[in-house]
């Protein structure tokens, strides 16, 4: 099993990449997804994250209110740190589980936006970073997400630095490039992880 760690700031694609590697064969373990599952309603996740900043952050029908709590904690470190106190344990234990039950000859992407922010990267086998502008960020957040700019900038200043992301890649993808490119690129780098996986039985070939 060679285990890949995938990241980006957010905007940068990273979402795409991921879904194009597993058109490869990739097993994704989606960080992003599993945040959610873990602070849906009845979770003992969720029943953490009220506590800590109280009932206005859930919706009519007791979800989370992803917005709402997304404009508090982006825009204030400590918060922040005490939103990602309490999912992060509960993303990495689920996510162990999702790897344990791939196939052993699997290549196992993760999926984690804040990779960087955590010092997650002595987790894998290799690093593969999608990089982009920060204008191309920005430009995605306001016409495709609908984000203020000020909260798309906010959002983004909460994330590492695109040169720290840069400095723990062993790949680089870069998404400054039109759909076709990226497709190419995402190919070339799915047939040297495929190799790499050959050549790498288990973890401690960490690295290599």
């Amino acid at each position: 099993m060679l285990r890949v760690g995938l990241t980006g700031g957010i905007g940068a694609g990273k979402s795409e990449v991921s879904r194009l590697l597993v058109a490869c064969g990739a097993v994704l373990i989606d960080a992003d997804r599993i945040a959610r599952e873990v602070v849906a309603p009845e979770t003992p996740g969720l029943a953490a994250v009220v506590e800590a900043f109280g009932e206005d952050v859930l919706t009519e029908d007791g979800g989370l209110d992803r917005p709402k709590l997304g404009s508090v904690v982006f825009a204030d470190p400590q918060k922040l740190a005490v939103l990602n106190g309490i999912v992060h344990p509960l993303v990495g234990a689920r996510s162990s589980e999702l790897e344990r039950a791939a196939a052993e000859e699997s290549v196992v992407v993760h999926d984690v936006p804040l990779l960087t922010e955590n010092g997650l990267a002595p987790l894998y086998d290799l690093v593969i970073v999608v990089d982009a502008s920060p204008e191309t960020q920005l430009d995605r957040l306001v016409r495709l997400r609908g984000m203020t700019e000020a909260d798309a900038r906010a959002r983004m200043a909460a994330q590492a630095t695109r040169e720290k992301r840069l400095e723990i890649a062993d790949v680089v993808i870069d998404n400054d490039v039109p759909l076709a490119e990226l497709e190419r690129r995402v190919r070339e780098v799915w047939a040297d992880l495929e190799r790499r996986a050959r050549a790498e039985p288990g973890p401690e070939s960490a690295g290599e």
